[in-house]
């Protein structure tokens, strides 16, 4: 199967090649949360590089919960011709583009200054970096409801904006995978204790955001192979929660792992100078794929072609690559020509493992403002200068929210 054969989808949408633009978090919000300029130049850029399918960033379902400042919201009709720019200028070249829809659950900055909601008032344990994070409360029944309604919404105004598809974020130690974690979900309700119920949370989003979309609008999971720590989501937990989803017309499944805690979803906090560092979620994911009634595909570190074609004979449908689109938007129209491209960051080796994984996502997201502003990347800035200039960016948008939300 070659890399750039056309993948049809079980609602019968074609995607015109096998290779994503996954997700990746902006923060390049208006001071309103709707996309901004640069945002849009930076989808432009990855558009004109022809991927078979372009993931938003997390887009929010509500304003107060947010994964960060500098956050795109869409949460009613407010902003929605800036989302139909938005939808227009990722589709420009025909390829699908997707919304991520996404809820932080208690991976919520604590100087936003909102509460934290989570399955159970169990805060992250980052060691010293704890209190970075708002101590959660554990939701009521209301607002497990409100955040399905949530989601439905959102999905539903992304189909009117023009996007071709949603993507429900259950991944990476956000709302959604705290429902499925036993270590974040301590409910002894119909919340908690079994997968089935733990699970629930993630089948009554996908149901309702499918009740209130066309057929033809694709709808996506994002789901943890695990979560690589001891006692929490395992292999075995992602292969019951795959059956489950067997059952619910869902057109792609997207399988990474990790979270703050336990950061294996950040590649470049590693050194992956070799083809087998590369795809490190692929083992699992193939088993996995197995499984799966829809199409699946992998993330995490892919860089090089002979390692998307890896993918591609272990029987899983896409790759979707990230970082690696920083670094060289037109990476897959490189490839396609024969050209040997293979952008790496530089590896980050400080001990802390928390700070490495901050520093790794500032230096990507560094690449992503220069391509925002018409720039090229630049591969070699230096962990601590990226870690330095985001941190003062995110100390900037930090005191704009706050302001925005107490007026």
């Amino acid at each position: 199967m070659s890399p750039f054969e056309p993948l049809q989808l079980p609602n019968g949408q074609v995607i015109a090649n096998r290779i994503a633009k996954a997700a990746i978090e902006e923060n390049m919000a208006d001071s309103q949360h709707a996309p901004s300029h640069e945002l849009k130049q930076l989808y432009k850029t990855w558009a004109d590089g022809e991927p078979g399918l372009l993931l938003t960033g997390n887009v929010m379902i509500d304003r107060h919960a947010m994964t960060g400042p500098g956050g795109v919201v869409l949460e009613d009709e407010q902003h929605l011709d800036s989302f139909r720019e938005w939808a227009a200028i990722g589709r420009a070249k025909g390829g699908h583009f997707w919304m991520q829809l996404n809820h932080p659950g208690r991976q919520t900055m604590a100087n936003l200054g909102q509460q934290a909601l989570a399955p159970s008032a169990v805060s992250l344990d980052l060691g010293r970096f704890s209190k970075i994070f708002a101590k959660p409360w554990a939701m009521s029944e209301d607002a497990i409801q409100n955040v399905i309604t949530r989601f439905a919404t959102s999905a539903r105004l992304a189909e009117k904006a023009g996007f071709s598809g949603v993507q429900i974020h259950a991944a990476h130690g956000y709302l959604i995978s705290q429902f499925l974690s036993p270590l974040s979900n301590l409910r002894d309700d119909h919340w908690g204790g079994s997968l089935e119920n733990r699970a629930r949370l993630l089948v009554d989003v996908v149901k309702a955001v499918r009740a209130v979309v066309s057929p033809g609008f694709c709808v996506a999971v994002k789901l943890n192979s695990a979560d690589f720590q001891h006692g929490g989501f395992g292999a075995n937990d992602a292969q019951d929660v795959v059956a489950m989803l067997n059952t619910l017309p869902i057109d792609l499944l997207e399988l990474s792992g990790g979270s703050y805690e336990a950061p294996a979803m950040q590649g470049e906090a590693r050194d992956g100078r070799t083809l087998a560092r590369e795809a490190y979620f692929l083992e699992m994911a193939s088993e996995l794929a197995k499984q799966a009634n829809m199409p699946v595909m992998v993330t995490g570190g892919i860089r090089r072609l002979p390692v998307v074609q890896q993918v591609m004979d272990s029987g899983i449908a896409m790759a979707g690559i990230a970082t690696a689109l920083s670094l060289e938007p037109q990476l897959i129209k490189q490839w396609r020509e024969g050209r040997d491209s293979h952008p790496q960051l530089r590896p980050v080796r400080w001990k802390g493992k928390t700070l490495a994984f901050l520093a790794a996502m500032a230096m990507v997201r560094y690449q992503l403002r220069r391509l925002s502003q018409g720039r090229q990347p630049n591969p070699r800035v230096a962990p601590l200068l990226a870690l330095l200039q985001y941190q003062w960016l995110i100390a900037r948008r930090t005191r704009q929210y706050r302001t925005a939300m107490a007026g």
